[in-house]
């Protein structure tokens, strides 16, 4: 609490809402930086205290104290991360064992392999506002698909993995077998039938390390994805099917109801020995599908004994509004039961590429 007198007028619940701010400051900032053994995190510290910057500061600092009190931490991926080069900071953060579960759309799922055979071959444009319809065209009939300000190769990344997958899946289908998406990719990986690309730190890519450290991985709406729309097409029976196109039986893909029922027995095995907090990048399904095991468990299985979301933090930046998902804020989730009035929430209203990085560097102490 401030020093100042006028806040002991205030009533106890105000006052808990109070920190303060009127921090001792010794010596310049580069020097309280030099004698740090965490630099990054240290300027941080002096630097980010007020607004979306204390946000993120003050969620970094409470996960860094969740995982180093044995909490565990879920991880959930929107948009277009995996493009970006979220690998860079998150496959890390796996590998040190601060990340413990991925949720992740199809595309960010399947961006991040991708990234692995494919990123000599990627391409950046910053002024990406100022090209012309006819440019975009341009670039289509190039193969070059754009996210963003950046263009993902299709020839040389999602037309090189869909020969091995789609031979997965066949079979799969003469075994009379069905497996989550995911393992289909993760043997990519383990029976070595895709090569990273020679420009490429394979150390850099997210679904590797998690391939490596074994850890789970959902991805709700599997469909809603380039690979998920071509399996769609090689299951499609339909009047507009060409006849020299294989079929696969669309059985071989276990469905958004087997990651739940993975998430039931991940989170009930879990959070036995320890809380799990919540760390949402971005929004819509990748993050509201894993959140509500917890309600589910309690309300849908009748379980009553399940331990509640220890924290929950999300970086966003869409407006709370239309009954949107990705702009709710966690008060809301405590009506829905997913979240407790004692869990730890925060809200940062920015961009992830911005924030994300200065949590991963407290939690990597750098």
């Amino acid at each position: 609490m401030a020093k100042n007198t006028k806040f002991s007028k205030l009533s106890p619940g105000l006052k808990k809402l109070i920190v303060p701010d009127g921090r001792k400051s010794t010596g310049t900032l580069s020097e309280n930086i030099k004698k740090s053994s965490a630099p990054v995190s240290k300027f941080g510290e002096l630097t980010l205290n007020h607004l979306n910057g204390g946000s993120t500061m003050q969620a970094a600092l409470w996960l860094k104290d969740h995982l180093a009190n044995g909490g565990k931490l879920v991880v959930t991926l929107a948009g277009a991360l995996s493009s970006f080069q979220v690998g860079v900071m998150l496959a890390e953060l796996i590998r040190k064992n601060k990340v413990h579960l991925v949720s992740a759309t199809g595309a960010n799922h399947e961006e991040s392999y991708y990234r692995y055979v494919a990123h000599s071959h990627y391409a950046n444009i910053p002024r990406y506002t100022e090209l012309t319809p006819q440019q975009e065209a341009e670039l289509r009939d190039a193969g070059l698909r754009r996210i963003t300000d950046t263009f993902l190769p299709e020839d040389e990344s999602v037309r090189i993995m869909e020969p091995h997958l789609l031979k997965m899946w066949k079979e799969a289908e003469s075994k009379g077998q069905s497996f989550l998406p995911h393992e289909y990719f993760r043997r990519l990986f383990k029976e070595k039938l895709i090569k990273h690309d020679p420009q490429a730190n394979p150390q850099d890519c997210w679904t590797y390390a998690a391939f490596e450290k074994n850890i789970p991985i959902v991805v709700p709406g599997f469909e809603d994805s380039t690979m998920g729309n071509i399996f769609s097409s090689y299951t499609y029976s339909g009047i507009h099917k060409p006849k020299t196109m294989p079929n696969v039986s669309s059985s071989v893909i276990k469905t958004g109801l087997d990651y739940f029922h993975l998430m039931y027995d991940w989170y009930m095995k879990e959070s036995k020995t320890a809380p799990i907090a919540f760390l949402q990048l971005g929004g819509g399904i990748s993050a509201d599908f894993p959140i509500c095991v917890v309600p589910s468990l309690k309300h849908d299985l009748g379980i009553h004994k399940v331990r509640d979301w220890a924290g929950f933090i999300e970086i966003g930046s869409s407006p709370m509004s239309y009954g949107s998902y990705s702009g709710a804020g966690g008060k809301e989730k405590i009506t829905w039961d997913k979240l407790s009035t004692e869990s730890y929430y925060q809200i940062i209203q920015s961009d992830v590429t911005v924030a994300f990085p200065w949590i991963a560097a407290v939690l990597l102490g750098l």
